[in-house]
């Protein structure tokens, strides 16, 4: 029976192109979750609305009312989903699916804080309006206010709310197709010859303790001669520091 040399460089071409499209989903869903922050970030130090006043007002004709007024909410859902963004690049399979659900939530809280403003531009608005004219109350407010434009930006927070929630449920879905994480996040980790570090270093995985090393001395096991003696010598150093002499004498 032969064997088709081929075999094996086409089962390492498949692991190859699998590994590749592993990469690529991580680096494009998490891509869609900065940018979708992104946007909803610009969006919120923008200007959402611009409200004319009546002239009984007596103040500004219009009113210019950023997006932290209109969706005070809107830059810190954004910032949490940037580290969100940061804790899914290092998470393990299980922690990421946690992650993800909560990016999910999170881009939901943008949309409706986004659709509420622009449900409601007036309602939004009331609180800058208040602060330039002085005028407080819902039915004073609007008394005052002739035309509300409402301009592009909150659009924008919209689409980055989107852009939150689809790349969060991305995560769910193919998330066990992602990479794990790096090994420079682990405590311990092989070598390239596969060799753990710790042995590489002459240490040794497991911590001998006071009782172990009693044991090995009953038994005969310790170490014996100038060995031995060394270490003595360093204990009875280590005394006379305790007791405030000089070993070195």
């Amino acid at each position: 029976m032969t064997v088709d040399p081929t075999e094996g460089d086409g089962g390492d071409i498949d692991r190859e192109v699998e590994r590749r499209v592993s990469r690529r989903s991580k680096y494009v869903t998490l891509l869609a979750l900065v940018a979708g922050s992104g946007l909803a970030l610009l969006a919120a130090t923008q200007t959402w609305f611009g409200v004319h006043l009546t002239d009984v007002a007596r103040h500004v004709s219009v009113l210019s009312v950023p997006g932290s007024t209109a969706a005070p909410a809107l830059t810190a859902l954004a910032l949490a989903g940037l580290a969100l963004t940061a804790a899914l690049a290092i998470a393990g399979p299980v922690f990421r699916i946690v992650l993800a659900l909560l990016g999910v939530l999170l881009g939901v809280s943008v949309l409706i804080s986004a659709g509420t403003a622009l449900g409601d531009a007036l309602r939004a608005s009331s609180s800058a309006i208040t602060t330039a004219t002085g005028v407080a109350g819902t039915a004073s407010v609007r008394r005052l206010v002739d035309q509300v434009d409402v301009q592009f930006w909150p659009w924008l927070a919209v689409v980055g709310g989107a852009l939150i929630v689809l790349a969060s449920a991305a995560v769910v879905v193919l998330s066990r197709l992602w990479p794990g994480p790096s090994r420079k996040y682990q405590t311990r980790f092989a070598g390239e010859d596969g060799v753990d570090s710790a042995a590489a270093l002459g240490l040794s995985a497991t911590e001998e303790t006071d009782d172990d090393e009693a044991r090995a001395v009953a038994e005969g096991e310790a170490s014996s001669g100038p060995a031995a003696l060394d270490r003595d010598t360093a204990i009875d150093s280590w005394d006379e520091l305790s007791r405030g002499d000089d070993p070195t004498r």
